[in-house]
Formats: structure tokens, C-alpha cells, sequence
């Protein structure tokens, strides 16, 4: 018998991830705050509607799709380790992410 023992996400985060695994970007950025700000690959993706067009960029490029392996909570601040596969040079890679929430949404992504 298989178990998950890694901890639950918040509701925002598995939502998003949900979302953006099936490159729903639209239904993505109703997990972010208006002002949420995302950095990934060293830029600034800042406020819904530059999120909206990250997401569906990297949707369309990449088709990114990201497995938590590694999860740790810390009241708003939540550390995940994703498998991320896809259609870029060296899927699959494990990338680091670091969720702040805010009113239970996503306030500041960081991936690295």
C-alpha cells in the first residue's frame, strides 16, 4: 500500500497547481492576489494580468507540469520541491518553489 506522506498543500497552492498543470491560466491567476508578484527564470511577473501571460506563455512553449515531492508549511510560507516535466531542454528538473500567502492567496511565488 502506497501513502502520501508528504503534507497537505494549501487549498490556493494545490488549486493553482491543478490549474496550471492543465495550463488553465486563467483559472491560475484566481489563486493570486491582485498585487502577487512571481519570479522564475531571474524575471518579475507582476499583478494578474502578467501572471495570466506567463502562465499561458510557458503553457504554450513548455507545457510545464509540476509533481510536489517535497512540501514543508510554515504559516504563510510554504517550500516545495515539484518535479516539473515537460517540453524544454533537461525535463525532467526539480525546481524549488516558495509560496508567501496572504488572505489564503498566493501573494509572492518564487521559483528557482
Amino acid at each position: 500500500m502506497k501513502t502520501n506522506l508528504l503534507p497537505s498543500l494549501p487549498e490556493s497552492i494545490a488549486q493553482y497547481l491543478a490549474c496550471a498543470n492543465r495550463f488553465d491560466a486563467a483559472g491560475a491567476i484566481g489563486w493570486f492576489t491582485l498585487d502577487a508578484i512571481v519570479r522564475d527564470e531571474q524575471k518579475d511577473h507582476v499583478g494578474l494580468p502578467a501572471i495570466e501571460r506567463w502562465i499561458a506563455e510557458s503553457s504554450a512553449s513548455a507545457q510545464p507540469q509540476a509533481a510536489p515531492t517535497q512540501v514543508e508549511v510554515r504559516g504563510a510560507s510554504v517550500q516545495m520541491t515539484g518535479r516539473v516535466t515537460g517540453n524544454f531542454p533537461g525535463s525532467p528538473l526539480d525546481l524549488d518553489y516558495t509560496f508567501l500567502l496572504q488572505d489564503g492567496k498566493i501573494s509572492r511565488l518564487t521559483i528557482q
